[in-house]
């Protein structure tokens, strides 16, 4: 896991790519690299900021340059042992251990053709000296980012999208089309950068640039032809062997040369992966996270710590408890700065806090249960969208009667928040409308008309061409699985765009690697070949997944309700962040600048105030995004920074 960066016949290409590693520099302090050379009328000079994981020596040092080709490389290969005896037994000396020069090696034998080939997670730029091509690759699922921005035939790339941002001086315009879609996710889509400019290489392809200034794209992988096929191989009735992949998956992320350890909420993703780790490497060390009494208590957040606490005791694992009680006004402008982009989620501050004690305990590599809620269905949103079928059975009248009392119902007091009226609350937004829509009401911030009277009004075409972006993705596919369809959605929006970004940008400023089983190609494609009545099995959520994990984990583990790795947002808005909210809302960039309308944000305060409706996630996003916004307007090109 690294930091990578570079231009390719970019004017100033040398002092360019050392200020775009130089911003890298948290991705990776165990060593730094530059390498140049001409190219056409210009020069290729690729930038490496290094975390070493595998072979520790100078032999993995990077950019690796051999034979003619150049290579700089974010990422792990949990296949390269079988890769390198492949490509020793066809005549390839290797120097030294790394996956690097796998990777290299592969890249001389294949090219692109090597790209489906390479099980993990990785983003890479690889030059031939030859040709005088250079391309561009991020692996099939996205879990590694990669930006790029282009002028003429000039183009630079890097990890992340700070770095372009910090040497362009500010220059970059904001795209307001993303910031609309941020506002209704809490995420900027993948499909969408926060710059004008700028772009994301998308998951599973790949970019060439040709001295003569042509550009070629190609994609090696695609997640819906992999649903489909899955789905046809659930027609057959072949059944997975689902916990076996999943074991297999999880012993291969454990290659390392330095320490590994997990993440361990105590539900049931990390339960079973830390229990699994656990019978390779006994005595693995976990980390878990408990929040301070008075938070938990307000937020009516379930003990989760003690189910950490059993799993750990009954599979030996050394387990590292964190409180949780940041401080908050500190950490969210350091957030938004490593965030990149306006990504409300305070699960970013959990993972960034658990990833430094981490590190200072001499852990580099974690591995997270990430994905599977995804995969496997098992958000709420998949169930409620499911039981909203049912409910539109009944009666007209009788839903309205229901409808108008439940709204009537406090969602908090000055003492206590209530969940059930939370989730009810959330549950009659959707459960009347058609499919795509109420499966994106059931997880976005705003339905249409709150977004519109939220935004400046000269964004109401931008509205209108967010919301047609989600359908056209949700609709793009021929399953005739309704739970599959929310899985591929989820797995080709929500994954990419929210829970794999905040996974990696969070632990990378920490200088930590997160890896991420589920998110593994073998058990994407064995996920999508599991009918969707096998994953969520009548009010069972994750059904395939619990059967599998019943073979090594208790049943109170895996059959427990499911926890949440948020944070108390109600009470830090009611405490902490108070004063922060009044002034953003009263003299914030993002209402003096127009963007914003005053009157729609005080609207949510007073309502979130007054216990009627629970805004607390909508307010904190309004804060991420007005820093990130303050940062990518002020000149600097960078957020701010704490």
């Amino acid at each position: 896991m690294c930091g990578i960066a570079g231009t390719y016949r970019w004017p100033d290409g040398k002092v360019v790519t050392d200020r775009l590693t130089d911003v890298l520099a948290h991705r990776g302090p165990d060593g730094a690299g530059r390498y140049g050379h001409p190219v056409g009328d210009g020069e290729v000079q690729l930038g490496h900021r290094r975390l070493a994981i595998i072979d520790l020596s100078e032999t993995g040092a990077q950019p690796m340059v051999s034979g003619g080709l150049a290579l700089t490389y974010n990422g792990e290969l949990y296949n390269a042992p079988e890769l390198r005896a492949e490509l020793a037994a066809a005549g390839v000396r290797f120097r030294g251990t790394s996956d690097t020069e796998v990777l290299l090696e592969a890249w001389r034998r294949w090219g692109t053709d090597c790209l489906p080939r390479l099980r993990g997670m990785f983003a890479f730029a690889v030059f031939d000296e030859r040709t005088g091509d250079l391309v561009l690759a991020r692996d099939q699922l996205g879990i590694k980012p990669l930006f790029l921005l282009r002028r003429g035939a000039g183009l630079m790339f890097a990890s992340e999208l700070k770095a372009l941002a910090a040497v362009n001086g500010g220059s970059l315009e904001v795209d307001h089309a993303a910031l609309v879609a941020s506002l209704l996710y809490y995420w900027v889509p993948d499909s969408r950068c926060a710059f004008r400019e700028a772009e994301k290489l998308p998951p599973g392809s790949w970019l060439r640039c040709r001295p003569d200034g042509r550009v070629e794209r190609g994609r090696f992988w695609n997640l819906r032809d992999v649903a489909a096929e899955g789905q046809e191989r659930a027609r057959s009735g072949e059944q997975p062997d689902l916990a076996a992949i999943v074991e297999e998956s999880n012993r291969r992320h454990l290659l390392s040369d330095v320490p590994v350890a997990t993440f361990l909420s105590g539900g049931l993703d990390s339960s079973y992966l830390t229990a699994l780790a656990a019978r390779h490497q006994p005595g693995i060390s976990a980390y878990t996270i408990a929040f301070r009494a008075e938070d938990a208590k307000f937020e009516a957040m379930p003990d989760d710590l003690r189910y950490a606490r059993q799993v750990a005791e009954q599979f030996g694992v050394d387990l590292r408890e964190i409180e949780i009680a940041p401080q908050v006004l500190d950490l969210l402008p350091q957030m938004t700065y490593h965030l990149d982009e306006p990504i409300g989620d305070p699960a970013a501050i959990n993972t960034f806090l658990i990833c430094s004690a981490a590190r200072e305990a001499g852990v580099k590599v974690m591995l997270s249960g990430m994905g599977a809620d995804e995969l496997f269905a098992g958000y709420r949103k998949h169930l409620a969208n499911l039981l909203a079928l049912r409910y539109q059975r009944i009666p007209r009248p009788l839903r309205r009667g229901l409808s108008r009392a439940v709204d009537r119902l406090p969602v908090a007091t000055s003492r206590r928040g209530y969940r059930s009226v939370r989730f009810a609350k959330r549950f009659l937004s959707f459960a009347d409308l058609p499919e795509e829509t109420a499966f994106r009401r059931s997880y976005t911030m705003y339905d249409q008309d709150e977004l519109l009277a939220l935004v400046n009004p000269d964004l109401a075409g931008t509205v209108q061409d967010v919301l047609t972006e989600h359908a056209d993705i949700y609709q793009d596919n021929d399953l005739d699985d309704f739970v599959n369809r929310m899985c591929l959605g989820d797995s080709r929006m929500f994954l990419p765009g929210l829970n794999l970004a905040y996974t990696d940008r969070s632990s990378m400023a920490a200088s930590t690697e997160v890896r991420v089983p589920y998110v593994d190609v073998e058990v994407v494609k064995a996920a999508f070949a599991v009918p969707g009545n096998r994953k969520i099995a009548g009010r069972q959520s994750k059904a395939v997944l619990k059967e599998a994990a019943a073979s090594i984990l208790p049943r109170e583990i895996v059959y427990r309700p499911k926890g949440l790795f948020s944070a108390p947002l109600r009470a830090w808005m009611s405490r902490d962040l108070a004063p922060l909210v009044r002034e953003v809302v009263n003299d914030g960039v993002l209402v003096s600048s127009g963007l914003l309308r005053r009157d729609a944000l005080a609207r949510l305060v007073a309502e979130d105030a007054a216990g009627h409706r629970d805004f607390s996630k909508h307010l904190w996003h309004v804060l991420t995004l007005e820093y990130w916004y303050r940062g990518a307007t002020s000149g600097s090109g960078q957020s701010q920074k704490a």
